[in-house]
């Protein structure tokens, strides 16, 4: 698997539109004819080789530019390029470039082994057979599928299917991989695994990744760079820690005590927001690190257990509304 050039950017994405004509009922006989904006001129660039979370609340649009980014609707407005090519007007010369994973659907073929399944793709993309064997080969070793190359599909558990998906978007080495919500519904050695493949698949193939999910941990152990987007606009594009600011989103540390006490005062950076019984639930800034408080609760409180939870991306991005 070569490595390619990290210069240039692969996507580029400016002032594009998307806009549907729905019918309503309104009466008996009537009807009323309204625009829904999925997509509100949204402007932004993936340099080759990056991995970039592309995320939002349901209905926010992502779903919509992923399949303008992938040829699959044309834009009503506003300039869109893929590795060099406008995804709407030459689709086919695109899917020869791009790879797909959606986590709800899959790409395989139900009946079959998952090798006959790969073997298809091949057919499909015409991919010579020493590229074959060799991407084959190492999707397999990375994503531990030597033991499923004999499964039928249907027999998978979902984790193995989406590292099966996965495998198959690869196998013509294509430049751009999109993923959507890759780990959802994983159990944590499935959603390890995933990440640990797409990790090293950026270092050794500087595949770019565009990956739209709800999993912040996605986010946190994957990306460099965040694009927010919401009604079809865009929200925030940088860093996630800078979105974390923006959004002034906190995580929450869920302590258990040996019993009951008054709520746990005295921890800089963070305060009790709700008691239960011997359990606590402490907030702080999502930008901060957990290890001092943690250290401080547990020289100063008797500590039977404690938990860590990330903040929902729904939440940070309503207070980046109420912020503005």
């Amino acid at each position: 698997m070569a490595k390619r050039e990290r210069s240039g950017d692969c996507i580029e994405v400016e002032g594009l539109e998307k806009v549907f004509r729905v019918r309503r009922r309104t009466g008996p006989l009537r009807r009323e004819r309204r625009e829904v904006r999925a997509v509100d001129g949204i402007s932004f660039t993936v340099p080759r080789g990056q991995i970039a979370g592309f995320i939002g609340p349901n209905g926010a649009g992502k779903s919509t530019t992923i399949k303008m980014l992938t040829g699959i609707l044309t834009p009503s407005g506003g300039r869109l390029r893929v590795a060099g090519i406008e995804p709407s007007r030459d689709r086919t010369k695109l899917a020869r470039r791009i790879g797909v994973v959606f986590g709800q659907r899959t790409t395989l073929w139900w009946d079959l082994p998952l090798r006959d399944s790969y073997a298809l793709v091949r057919r499909i993309y015409r991919i010579p057979e020493a590229r074959y064997r060799a991407n084959l080969e190492r999707c397999v070793e990375l994503l531990d599928l030597g033991a499923l190359l004999e499964v039928p599909v249907r027999q998978l558990s979902l984790g193995q299917r989406m590292r099966g998906d996965i495998a198959a978007a690869l196998l013509h080495d294509p430049e751009v991989l999109y993923l959507d919500e890759p780990t959802i519904g994983l159990d944590v050695i499935s959603k390890a695994q995933v990440r640990e493949f797409l990790r090293v698949l950026n270092e050794e193939r500087s595949t770019t990744v565009v990956l739209t999910t709800h999993d912040l941990t996605d986010i946190e152990q994957l990306c460099e760079r965040v694009v927010v987007i919401d009604h079809g606009r865009l929200m925030y594009d940088g860093s996630l820690a800078g979105l974390h600011e923006v959004g002034e989103s906190e995580r929450t540390l869920v302590v258990d005590l040996e019993r009951e006490l008054p709520p746990i005062e005295g921890v800089p950076g963070a305060r009790t927001v709700r008691t239960e019984g011997p359990r606590q639930w402490l907030a702080f800034a999502a930008s901060a690190s957990a290890a001092p408080i943690v250290s401080r609760i547990a020289a100063d409180y008797p500590l039977v257990d404690l938990s860590l939870r990330e903040p929902d991306i729904e939440a940070v991005i309503a207070r980046m509304y109420a912020g503005r």
